[in-house]
């Protein structure tokens, strides 16, 4: 296959979320390539890496060849905290533990490995996830790995890296630029990876990676991110701008002036300036218990947001909760249900208003500044009446961006690998429509 001319190189960008991958393309000035942002349900469990990696192959191949030969650089972003043990090789030695499995019973260990209030001190921390994938590892040469960086491995043939965002809820000092406390000490220390920034040129593809995708071997990986940093990149966040991605889970990033550490609350570097957030584990994925898409579409359209249901509801997955409070014993409260499906969905879009309220309020009382609008991803965008909703529990304009995701935050971050070789900043984001 012969690689693209500079000029007429595009980016690749793949975002793994909880439910299923999407994949977007642009062009070197960042600028999306229109009708070929596609997404791919997992053809296995979510905690089956190997889904991942077939998912992986089976979007890029679906791209037509003529766009595959002209493919220049990729980067790809993943579900921050889903956890995977494997072999130097990269084969996995179990399932992967996700983002939102707490692990309380480690609270003991990690007391005694990193400072407390730190991101990896938390039960629902990466860290506290590895130290129950350890003890159940039977001997061998072992390396811990998230999903993104997992997936980055393959494509380089290698598991060395890990990029910087992904690793913060493990123990990495993104200000200091090391791992925390005793984290080095500790006879499993070379499962660790090296770290790196977002947005690093890392190297062209494994020959083999190359084959299976149908992408040229010239092309270059570059170190990705967590999906929620991707959406900032897509949305192009102004300053006094909150993003609340509404996925699987719900997701709040904002820009600050210095990086915040307390429990549940991860603080990012991404181009060049520091991103705080948190995600609960309240969600999209709650209301799938309940309603299918096309229930949920209709129900919502018989929802009247000026009227409130009077439910008082904690619209949780199961037990325990990340943020805005990091309480791995949490109970949802989705009852007492009532006998209309559509008041009941108003009660759990309420519920979920007030957690992303109680959010953004923890973070200003952390010393983020006050919000002036919030930015809306995800899923969850496209539902106007949720929008109205929140936009009460708020107090601030919600807008809906449900054509942006995290796939195209990801090609524009592969974008770096389409320049010179010392890379540079991250290309100004395109002028809204």
């Amino acid at each position: 296959m012969v690689p693209a001319a500079p000029s007429d190189a595009l980016a690749l960008g793949v975002d793994f979320g909880s439910s299923g991958l999407r994949l977007a393309l642009v062009d070197g000035e960042g600028l999306a390539i229109g009708g070929d942002e596609r997404a791919l349900a997992y053809a296995r469990p979510f905690t089956d890496p190997e889904g991942w990696r077939l998912g992986l192959v089976a979007l890029v191949g679906s791209l037509p060849r003529e766009l595959r030969c002209r493919v220049g650089a990729i980067s790809l972003d993943g579900t921050s905290g889903t956890l995977l043990l494997c072999r130097p090789d990269g084969s996995a030695l179990a399932e992967a533990l996700p983002y939102d499995k707490a692990c309380p019973e480690q609270a003991g260990r990690l007391q005694a490995l990193v400072p407390e209030g730190t991101s990896a001190a938390s039960a629902s921390s990466s860290l506290a996830r590895a130290l129950r994938l350890i003890n159940q590892h039977q001997g061998g040469p072992f390396l811990l790995r998230h999903q993104a960086d997992w997936l980055m491995g393959w494509l380089l043939g290698h598991w060395r890296w890990g990029e910087e965002g992904n690793n913060l809820r493990l123990g990495w000092d993104l200000a200091g630029g090391r791992w925390l406390g005793t984290l080095l000490d500790q006879p499993w220390s070379a499962a660790l990876p090296e770290v790196v920034p977002s947005g690093s040129r890392l190297g062209s593809l494994n020959p083999l990676a190359a084959t299976a995708l149908g992408l040229p071997p010239s092309c270059q990986v570059v170190a990705g991110t967590t999906d929620a940093n991707a959406a900032v990149l897509a949305a192009g966040l102004a300053s006094g701008d909150g993003l609340t991605v509404l996925g699987t889970t719900l997701v709040l990033k904002q820009f600050v002036d210095r990086p915040i550490q307390a429990p549940g609350v991860s603080a990012h570097r991404l181009d060049q300036r520091w991103l705080v957030g948190g995600a609960s584990n309240s969600g999209g994925g709650v209301l799938r218990q309940f309603f299918s898409d096309q229930q949920l579409a209709e129900l919502s359209r018989q929802i009247d947001p000026s009227r409130p249901s009077g439910l008082q509801l904690q619209p949780l997955p199961g037990r325990g909760e990340r943020f805005p409070v990091d309480d791995p014993d949490r109970q949802p409260v989705l009852g007492p249900r009532p006998v209309s499906d559509a008041l009941f969905l108003q009660g759990l879009l309420e519920g979920m208003a007030q957690i992303e309220a109680e959010g953004w309020q923890r973070l200003q009382a952390l010393g983020a500044p006050a919000i002036g609008r919030v930015i809306t991803l995800g899923g969850g965008a496209r539902n106007p009446q949720w929008r109205r909703l929140r936009q009460q529990a708020l107090g601030v304009p919600v807008i809906n961006r449900p054509g942006l995701s995290s796939a195209l935050g990801s090609a524009r971050l592969a974008c770096r690998g389409l320049g010179p070789e010392d890379g540079g900043d991250l290309l100004p984001l395109p002028p809204e429509p």
